[in-house]
């Protein structure tokens, strides 16, 4: 055995050794639970708002340790704070109160014996199912929408494909596909579509998913998630960036060709970044649907984030969308901010947040991304429309969530965890499946 590869032995056991000697936590040391007095963290408006804070160390109950917060409207916090102590392990926190529909929150912070600083965002919702949009409907929008579909339509996928085997099994093949979406727009995603098999004689038809990405330029990678549940998958990227570059490689990419995408061409509706994106998401549910796979009745649409954004309006453009299931969608009632009112990602004209400092002047932006707005799609959709999303969520408010889904007037079913930020919950994509099998046609 050569010096180097026992020296990686002895290495290895002492690990070892190390973790079977102190053990493996099961939970924190420091245990809190912020809990507002209301079950559901709905309020009539003008009711007070009270969040208890219960912290152990250890299994002791904190005492006389100092808790910093601040409260207010969500995203306006107060530059100052207040403070309160844990007595016998609890604090009360007075978050105050809400005169108009929206969503009150309270950021706080405690520093434990060992030097730590425990920290949590929690927010609660005034009369929300009040909430309106600030965004306008233009009196053109269908017209305009449906004209750059139309144009997009014309031409044609010339599809590039490529074999990619560690996320191919006896069950499923998966390859990454470059299609033309648009006359000058590219889309790249990893499909994967199911096997029938002697031990599994799956239908020869299957419903297609797609799932937009998120916000930013990052890889994207294949998931059987659906796949295993006998659906042909497609997870897109909206860049059209070489998803097999070497990581360096593909890092300088993104930061040379993505950076600051989300307000590029901001000055017309039609130079704006997101106009090929919106309507390139839509032209690939097409592809799916010309799959000689697809089952022909259900064309899926599901996301998180910028994904859920897509996700609703790629059903709302496209007449082929059978299901809608955007998880905490960006995106929705991009003015709010100019009416002191949290308004969705990139938090366009908040003063504070990089990716949404606007460069031209003000009323130029509203006037173009009124045809951008989530809400404006979520007031046509017309398919099933599953939605979930969080309160603690400070990336996509759920205060502009909420004017979103207040928007919605086709058949729609919501999932609220309050305590769930910008992430979901395994429960609710598992609420979410269980949706889609119940509304798929089956005929």
């Amino acid at each position: 055995m050569s010096s180097a590869l026992l020296l990686s032995s002895v290495l290895t056991v002492h690990a070892q050794k190390f973790r079977q000697e102190f053990g493996d936590p099961k939970k924190p040391f420091v245990e809190t639970l912020a809990v507002p007095d209301h079950a559901d963290s709905h309020y009539c408006l003008g009711q007070p708002a009270t969040l208890r804070i219960t912290a152990r160390e250890g299994g002791v109950p904190l005492d006389g340790v100092t808790v910093r917060y601040k409260s207010g409207p969500e995203m306006w916090l107060p530059a100052q704070w207040d403070s309160t102590r844990f007595v016998g392990g609890e604090a009360l926190v007075h978050m105050g109160t809400l005169t108009e529909p929206g969503f009150l929150a309270c950021q706080y912070e405690f520093r434990t014996g060992d030097g730590k600083t425990y920290k949590d965002l929690v927010k609660v919702g005034y009369a929300p199912e009040q909430i309106k949009a600030f965004t306008m409907l233009p009196f053109d929008f269908q017209k305009f929408w449906q004209q750059a579909l139309k144009e997009a339509r014309k031409v044609p996928f010339e599809p590039e494909y490529r074999d990619i085997p560690e996320a191919t099994t006896d069950e499923f093949t998966t390859r990454l596909v470059r299609l033309r979406v648009g006359k000058n727009k590219w889309m790249q995603g990893y499909l994967t579509i199911p096997l029938a098999t002697s031990l599994s004689p799956l239908p020869s038809k299957y419903p297609v998913v797609l799932v937009p990405p998120g916000a930013g330029s990052q890889k994207i990678y294949p998931s059987d998630y659906f796949p295993l549940r006998g659906c042909i998958y497609m997870k897109i990227e909206i860049h059209d960036n070489d998803q097999l570059l070497p990581d360096d490689a593909y890092n300088q990419l993104r930061q040379q060709k993505c950076d600051g995408y989300m307000r590029r061409g901001m000055a017309s509706r039609d130079t704006y970044y997101y106009k090929d994106v919106y309507v390139g998401c839509a032209r690939v549910l097409d592809f799916l649907c010309s799959l000689p796979e697809w089952d022909g009745r259900n064309a899926i649409v599901t996301g998180g984030s910028q994904g859920g954004a897509l996700t609703i309006i790629t059903a709302a453009l496209n007449e082929k969308a059978t299901l809608c299931a955007p998880f905490y969608p960006a995106l929705c009632d991009l003015t709010g901010f100019l009416h002191q009112r949290a308004g969705g990602w990139p938090k366009f004209f908040s003063g504070y947040y990089k990716d949404g400092q606007i460069d031209i002047p003000q009323e130029q932006a509203v006037e173009t991304l009124q045809y951008f707005d989530v809400v404006n799609f979520a007031r046509l959709l017309k398919v099933p429309t599953f939605m979930s999303w969080g309160y603690s969520d400070d990336t996509c408010s759920p205060t502009s969530v909420w004017a979103a889904w207040n928007a919605i007037t086709a058949p729609k079913e919501k999932d609220i965890t309050p305590t769930s930020g910008h992430w979901r919950f395994p429960s609710s994509q598992e609420r979410c499946w269980q949706w889609m099998k119940e509304k798929m046609r089956n005929e």
